[in-house]
């Protein structure tokens, strides 16, 4: 009942709207996740039902005053019992079997709704009588982890539910067992059951209550932009901004990604979105198949970094840094451009080697076209934008923003109508079922973490690895997030990797800004004291300006129990603030290289059945293109880039935007023009040099170099220009 061409926002097979019987297939074999149709005997039902959930969130969200536990659980009732409807229990083709099936998932259906109701009974009961379970709460709890399980089966595979299965059991049963420091005595299954269902942290906890909030409005406010049209007038004001350009198809869809992501919040979604579009437009102008895949999943990951939305992630980083959401989309601007310039780079080098050129005038829209057909498209997102200005909650100003899409289509030839409100409410729902099931389930992985200790134990555990190096306890999270990526949809990797070793990074963030600090002198009273009885030796260097080296030293000196003591004496709250923030932020982007990198690349598998070309071919082209979410992250942890002032943000976004280029540059073998192998490892070197941390001098002089290889390349490939046009000239006569 959508429009043709709309893909759901958070689906996660990556490969759009399901076939008639409900599978995900590509020329390569058929995704795991089934969906029904809306044309099955489930689609009206879904349909209507999703309208009816979206309206009572959409009322709970903004004059509700439903208790958040409450409301959690009623968010579990509606999109539990949704996805046994959507998603079956099992593949069939036989009727007989699939009329069972779907007596199965009805019953399913309602399994759920009858779980939550036991928790409205049984948890003032179970309090009143003094905290000891009954056979209903035997039976409601452990239903409610069973459905879980299942369903999380039917929308992202196994891995989730077994995480879930060795978690809870890891806490009731096996965890006694296990020697050194991962042995955890045990809870009763009573008391772990009780966590799970009734406690604040388990299935109704604190990310479920983001999922019902913060998550589902911004999904909904995404799924009612495309279906007032928003999708076509951002390709259309992409191939405006960058139509004209040298490969001007490949930049449409870095642009058209870019825009187009930062209202989705998902990787695939954007990829079918906008890829359906811009993949036959760059292989039509004569870009290789492959690349044109790669380049719109690597631009389509980009979405979820990029501001007001940010997919999940950023409702989840605001809660569990106690970070304003605001804030957390106000510094993210710049990062999420740059990492988009990375990407446009690999666009541009691949056209000036394969001579592809812009669109011709006759094949772009004018700007005042585009503007006059779709400017309503532009109104909900100021909306949006001023009212979180103003200090309206996201929650509120999601709410708002939905009003305004309604609003502003009437200015359009496109007005909605109810009927079509009706369908942009049962997308958004429909398009929020699996991250929704997903987000509540994870929940008891969480609360286990939580329960256990295990999370700080990790930390302790990547800070031991590493030697206390801030840079290769980076690469280990990469590493960690790269394998849990192959299991995890992004946001579920993230809260995972984020309450493992975010504590791990936040605190070899504030060392080595404490040994800047100490480098430049700065070194509180407390800090002298404690440093003269621990190193004497180094007493004669206190208070005087010192290499970073001897200044990480000096840290190194400092007794393990009283660092955190100096770190908070000599960083100011603001600067730790933002140490929490960039150790968050650093996992939030490391979390998004599984859209890209395989063997799990859901993005790359997407756009690949859109181009036709073989999927682990097309993941490794776009991890190549994204390269920007490793390296981008390192300016997180040794600049001020995410806290400084103004200033300091621009100038660092400066100098390493063009160090990116020049890393790609070495990469491909290419600027301009061809570039020579030896040249290539100088440039590499280059880059570096522009993307070093905290060293204006350094940056100059690669601005400086970089500006003459540059030359020497424009040079080059005139000479090379001049010599085919001879060529050319002798041939014709």
């Amino acid at each position: 009942m959508t429009e043709k061409g709309d893909a759901p926002l958070n689906d996660v097979s990556g490969a759009g709207r399901p076939d008639e019987d409900g599978r995900f297939a590509t020329d390569q074999g058929e995704y795991e996740v089934v969906v029904r149709g809306e044309h099955s005997w489930a689609g009206p039902i879904v349909f209507w039902a999703g309208v009816g959930v979206a309206l009572v969130h959409i009322y709970l969200n903004t004059l509700g005053t439903i208790s958040e536990l409450w409301f959690s659980a009623i968010h579990f009732a509606c999109f539990g019992s949704l996805c046994a409807l959507a998603y079956p229990l099992v593949r069939t083709h036989r009727p007989e079997t699939t009329r069972i099936v779907s007596v199965l998932d009805i019953i399913i259906a309602l399994a759920v709704i009858a779980s939550v109701v036991g928790f409205f009974i049984g948890e003032d009961a179970y309090y009143q009588r003094g905290s000891h379970f009954l056979i209903g709460d035997w039976i409601f709890s452990s239903l409610a982890v069973l459905l879980c399980l299942e369903l999380t089966r039917r929308t992202t595979g196994w891995i989730i539910p077994s995480l879930i299965v060795i978690s809870l059991t890891y806490v009731g049963w096996w965890g006694r067992y296990v020697p050194g420091i991962f042995q955890f005595p045990g809870l009763s299954w009573e008391t772990l059951l009780f966590r799970s269902f009734y406690g604040d942290d388990g299935i109704f906890g604190l990310i479920a209550r983001i999922s019902s909030t913060y998550v589902f409005m911004f999904v909904l406010f995404g799924a009612f932009l495309v279906r007032s049209g928003a999708g076509d007038f951002i390709i259309n004001l992409a191939r405006v901004a960058a139509g004209r350009f040298t490969g001007g198809p490949g930049l449409v869809a870095v642009v058209g990604s870019c825009m187009f992501g930062s209202i989705s919040g998902s990787a695939v979604a954007n990829t079918v979105g906008t890829g359906v579009i811009t993949i036959p437009l760059m292989r039509k102008a004569g870009y290789e198949p492959r690349f044109a895949a790669g380049v719109e999943a690597a631009a389509s990951t980009g979405g979820q970094l990029m501001p007001p939305i940010m997919g999940a992630g950023a409702f989840v980083m605001s809660s569990y840094t106690q970070i304003p959401y605001l804030d957390i989309v106000a510094i993210s601007f710049l990062p999420a451009l740059m990492y988009f310039f990375s990407v446009a780079f690999w666009v541009r080098i691949e056209a000036k080697r394969t001579r592809i050129s812009g669109f011709v005038e006759e094949d772009t829209p004018t700007i005042l076209a585009v503007l006059r057909d779709g400017w309503h498209s532009l109104v909900p997102i100021a909306v949006l934008v001023a009212l979180l200005m103003v200090g309206y909650t996201p929650t509120y100003a999601a709410g708002f923003a939905i009003i305004a899409v309604v609003v502003g289509s009437w200015l359009s030839k496109r007005p909605m109508g109810i009927m079509a409100v009706c369908e942009a409410l049962a997308l958004g729902a429909r398009n929020m079922i699996s991250t929704a099931v997903l987000l509540v389930s994870v929940g008891l992985v969480v609360n286990v973490i939580g329960t256990t200790g295990i999370g700080n134990t990790f930390s302790l555990m990547i800070v031991n690895w590493a030697g206390g190096s801030l840079m290769v306890t980076i690469i280990l999270v990469a590493l960690a997030s790269l394998v849990l990526g192959m299991g995890l949809p992004v946001t579920a990797a993230y809260i995972v990797l984020a309450t493992l070793s975010a504590p791990a990074l936040f605190e070899l963030i504030t060392r080595y800004e404490l040994a800047v600090a100490f480098s430049n002198g700065q070194i509180p009273e407390m800090a002298k004291a404690v440093l003269m009885l621990a190193a004497p030796d180094k007493a004669a260097t206190l208070g005087q300006p010192m290499s970073l080296a001897a200044a990480e030293a000096l840290v190194a000196a400092i007794p393990p129990d009283m660092t955190r003591t100096v770190i908070e004496q000599a960083l100011s709250p603001a600067y730790l603030t933002a140490a929490l923030l960039s150790a968050h932020m650093i996992i939030f982007w490391l979390s998004q290289d599984s859209n890209v990198t395989p063997p799990v690349c859901l993005a790359a598998f997407a756009a690949a059945a859109i181009a036709k070309t073989p999927p682990m071919a097309t993941g490794m082209t776009a991890w190549k293109l994204a390269k920007g979410l490793y390296i981008v992250p390192l300016l997180f942890a040794y600049t001020p880039f995410l806290v400084g002032d103004p200033m300091q943000s621009l100038t660092i976004f400066v100098f390493g935007t063009i160090g990116l280029y020049c890393l790609s540059g070495a990469w491909a073998g290419f600027l301009e023009g061809p570039l020579p192998l030896w040249v290539r490892p100088i440039l590499a070197g280059i880059g570096a040099l522009l993307l070093w941390p905290n060293s204006l001098m350094w940056n100059i002089g690669g601005l400086v170099i970089f500006a003459a290889f540059m030359a020497l390349s424009i040079h080059a490939e005139r000479r090379i220009a001049r010599r085919e046009a001879l060529e050319a000239s002798a041939a014709d006569a």
